[in-house]
């Protein structure tokens, strides 16, 4: 008999030992990480996603996922993640839009719910038409428009959009009268390939096959510098209008993620971005890997939410 009882508390103690250490396996150690991209499939944002999760997943050890949540401009994907459970297990793939989308009016989460994490990626917003098109140069594009005011449709990811708003900016500075056409951005390629508009102001992530194979132009990019993974794109400020809106990309956690936690993803996402795959995808999708630790990217994000209100006031689309 005590043999049994000796044997039933060593088999207690085991469980109950197992289960301490169960709860003391690090980050992370149950389920899936999610990654929520605040537009469809096959968008820029999703394909860059895709390309950052797989690193992720093998840096982890752990299953990386995508989730698309569409709508509003990101505003529905960042009401999403502010609202989960602040334990490194529900992402967001953030970008300009946490800015975009609250000073549009279309959100009441800004930047302020979250936790910076990393940025990823830069992108450089660009113009772009069918590759057949008359046009052949930004200034060819602004004489047309002004020979035609209210004529030459210029197709975005929807009102408020970062692209919308660099598509206003753009047109504004060099004085001239286009028509906006907010589609989804998965909608935003097949409406140019269609020829349902003749123009739109999108990122590079999704055009690269379309450039490449011919099927489009792209007139300019609206970046500071000529963009080296598309050296041969000449920027609007070069062409004579002193546009640049750099686009970003990053992950970021709800508000109140340990700190270990967003360190450890941190320290994941850094690999994943120095690694030469990664690399030569971000290339492949026109895409520049640009890592900026977690306290470095918040305060960019802070910088640029203050500049872009302002700039979202003077071309009159802030609430």
């Amino acid at each position: 008999m005590r043999t049994c009882i000796s044997l039933l508390l060593a088999t207690i103690a085991a469980v109950f030992a197992a289960s301490i250490r169960a709860q003391d396996v690090p980050y992370p150690k149950r389920g899936n990480i999610e990654i929520t991209v605040l537009f469809p499939a096959g968008s820029s944002a999703d394909v860059t996603a895709r390309l950052l999760a797989q690193g992720m997943s093998r840096q982890l050890g752990a299953n990386v996922i995508i989730v698309n949540r569409p709508g509003a401009g990101g505003a529905i994907g960042y009401k999403y993640v502010a609202a989960q459970k602040p334990d490194g297990y529900v992402l967001v793939w953030n970008s300009n839009s946490i800015s975009t989308t609250f000073h549009s009016g279309q959100s009441t989460v800004d930047y302020r719910a979250f936790e910076p994490v990393a940025r990823v990626l830069a992108e450089s917003p660009v113009l772009a038409v069918k590759g057949d098109a008359k046009w052949k140069t930004l200034n060819d594009f602004i004489a047309d428009a002004k020979l035609r005011p209210g004529k030459i449709t210029v197709a975005n990811s929807g009102t408020g959009s970062h692209t919308h708003i660099s598509a206003v900016a753009l047109f504004k500075v060099a004085g001239v009268d286009v028509i906006d056409v907010p589609y989804g951005a998965a909608q935003v390629v097949p409406s140019l390939l269609g020829g349902h508009v003749d123009s739109m102001l999108q990122l590079p992530g999704a055009l690269a096959g379309q450039v490449g194979a011919g099927n489009m132009r792209l007139l300019a990019a609206l970046t500071p510098a000529r963009d080296p993974s598309m050296p041969g794109v000449p920027t609007a400020i070069e062409q004579g209008f002193n546009v640049s809106l750099e686009a970003w990309r990053g992950i970021a956690a709800p508000k109140g993620t340990p700190r270990a936690v967003i360190a450890q993803l941190e320290a994941a996402i850094r690999k994943c971005v120095e690694d030469p795959d990664f690399i030569k995808g971000s290339e492949n999708l026109n895409v520049r890997p640009a890592y900026l630790p977690a306290a470095d990217f918040g305060e960019l994000i802070a910088k640029e939410d203050a500049e872009m209100a302002k700039l979202m006031q003077v071309i009159g689309i802030k609430q």
